[in-house]
């Protein structure tokens, strides 16, 4: 994922806002830039040496707030751009917090559980004097889960005292939240669910085809079949199933489970990963990976309706295409913020020692998700602009409104 999309973007935001270039600047560089080496020992005894980053973009609105992901392809330029991204998103959503992000360029599918405990606390402890729960706070994200969050809280609490807060995400028993783990898939139906409204129609046999069957993928397709929604094909890495009559999602995540793939899966028909994004369909979403819809996939699609559940799937060109073909499209930073939003329920209940109980999460996400989604589309008529145009203005005016009354 290139930080170029990303400045694209807010690039065009700022030129819509109309603010001098040294404002623009100071909103657009990150607060504070870590890349660190890491050693620490392998179960052969042999030493191992990665590379870490983490990312702090702004605290003009609050605490920093960003996923840590542990992936060969983890760059400075990759990390910088997700922590700006995550700048808008929580100030997109009115949440008390800043943008970060954090990855280590590393293979954790070849290391064992041991070795990943290693290389996350020795992690932490190069950055922990850097993150806490007023400071920067943690979450997982690709190929990182609840598990690792709790390594990341026992080593910061050993220097700390014990600090729940310091990170999001963490297991249901250890102070994590309920509904956190099902939260960015089910963020992706109510945003659904709302533009389908506005448009006065229902989700209700919606044909939804859905691109990847990680937890946003898995979780979104199960809550939209919850909803009576057809989704009609899915793909995980690998492979791909299509049922133009709709997908038994709990019998298709039986079958995953026992096989850790879709393919053979006897309720469809096999398709490839490429098919899945072109299947004809009302509402798509790419829920896997980055940088997937240039000019010429954006022309292959077939749907009427797209809501960003990856983290930057569509290239600036992409954008156009859709914009001339008339496909409304729903940003990453809107579409995909239950996640984050969810988050901010757990930091709030470990700064309160407090749980909230899983209705009362549903509700305020679906208060704070469709907030959003409201102000973003009246943004967008009244400036007459696109959804994802409508959000960037909004995510980054309240920043510089922030920066400017706090005093650069």
């Amino acid at each position: 994922m290139s930080i170029e999309a990303t400045q694209y973007y807010v690039k065009h935001a700022i030129d819509m806002l109309d603010i001098s270039e040294s404002l623009a600047q100071s909103i657009e560089r990150p607060f504070r830039v870590v890349k660190t080496d890491l050693t620490f020992e392998l179960d052969n005894g042999q030493l191992a040496n990665f590379t870490a980053f983490r990312v702090q973009h702004n605290n003009s609105l609050g605490p920093m707030k960003g996923g840590l992901r542990y992936h060969p392809t983890v760059d400075e330029n990759e990390v910088h751009s997700l922590a700006s991204l995550m700048t808008w998103k929580t100030s997109l959503l009115r949440l008390p917090f800043g943008g970060a992000k954090g990855g280590i360029s590393c293979d954790p599918t070849s290391m064992s559980s041991a070795e990943l405990e290693r290389m996350t606390k020795t992690f932490t402890n190069k950055i922990k004097e850097i993150i806490g729960p007023y400071k920067d706070i943690p979450a997982p994200d690709v190929n990182t889960n609840a598990q690792i969050m709790a390594w990341v809280m026992s080593e910061y609490s050993k220097y700390s005292g014990f600090s729940p807060a310091v990170v999001t995400g963490k297991p249901i028993f250890l102070y994590g939240s309920e509904g956190r783990e099902e939260a960015t898939g089910r963020g992706v139906v109510i945003i659904t669910e709302r533009l389908l409204k506005l448009e006065k129609k229902s989700l209700e046999n919606t044909r939804i085809v859905v691109q990847g069957f990680g937890n946003v993928g898995y979780n979104a397709a199960r809550i939209f079949h919850e909803k009576k929604a057809k989704v009609i094909a899915i793909s995980d890495v690998n492979s791909g199933v299509y049922s133009a009559k709709g997908l038994d999602i709990p019998a298709l995540k039986n079958y995953y489970d026992q096989k850790r793939t879709l393919k053979g899966f006897p309720g469809g028909d096999p398709i490839s990963t490429d098919q899945v994004l072109v299947t004809e369909c009302d509402v798509l979403v790419p829920a896997a990976l980055g940088d997937i819809f240039d000019r010429k996939m954006a022309e292959a699609v077939k749907c009427k309706y797209i809501v960003e559940g990856a983290n930057a799937p569509t290239l600036p060109e992409g954008d156009e295409v859709f914009e001339k073909r008339g496909i409304k499209l729903i940003p990453d930073i809107l579409a995909n913020a239950g996640g984050v939003t969810v988050s901010y329920f757990e930091w709030v209940q470990n700064i309160q020692q407090f749980r909230w109980p899983l209705e009362q999460i549903h509700a305020q996400l679906e208060s704070y998700m469709v907030d959003a989604f409201d102000r973003v589309v009246n943004t967008a008529q009244a400036k007459q602009c696109n959804f994802r145009e409508a959000a960037f203005l909004i995510g980054i005016g309240r920043v510089i409104k922030a920066s400017l009354t706090l005093g650069l």
